[in-house]
């Protein structure tokens, strides 16, 4: 079973057991994904589905950040469980060794010397990965490994 028809059927499984933050969530996510299909005219494939959530989960992730800066708690904890959804249909983001090894690999790909080809790593990094990296962990392993390895390139 392909990810779309896995979120019609949990879709419809929340739809029958009126389970409202689950439906309110998905409607949203098919909603999304019917709008790419319209203006892409194809249905869309397991990549643009996984970048249509990862998209969602980015928007609820700052939603939290805006509403708990604006002191409003509750709806903080509304996009907190929204992206919590959203997320369990994500592959595991890279983490720890993982993350290293595959930074290793994009610079070494990339042959870069210092912190001035980091755009290049980021840019080969996020085609190899794109669902599963978070962009700040990701930026930030990008730049350590970068000076560790060159470091006279440091900043000015």
């Amino acid at each position: 079973m392909n990810l779309l028809e896995q979120l019609d059927k949990d879709y419809i499984t929340a739809y029958k057991s009126g389970d409202s933050l689950r439906l309110g969530v998905l409607r949203l996510l098919r909603t999304a994904l019917k709008n790419l299909q319209v203006e892409r005219m194809r249905t869309p494939t397991e990549e643009d589905v996984l970048s249509v959530i990862a998209r969602q989960c980015k928007q609820r992730q700052d939603s939290v950040e805006q509403y708990t800066a604006a002191g409003r708690q509750d709806l903080a904890n509304k996009e907190s469980a929204e992206y919590a959804l959203l997320s369990s249909y994500l592959p595991k983001p890279l983490d720890g060794e993982e993350l290293d090894s595959a930074v290793k690999t994009a610079i070494a790909e990339v042959g870069a010397s210092g912190l001035k080809d980091m755009g290049r790593v980021m840019q080969r990094l996020t085609a190899a990965h794109k669902t599963r990296l978070e962009g700040k962990k990701a930026s930030a392993a990008v730049k350590a490994a970068l000076l560790a390895a060159h470091p006279s390139s440091t900043p000015s």
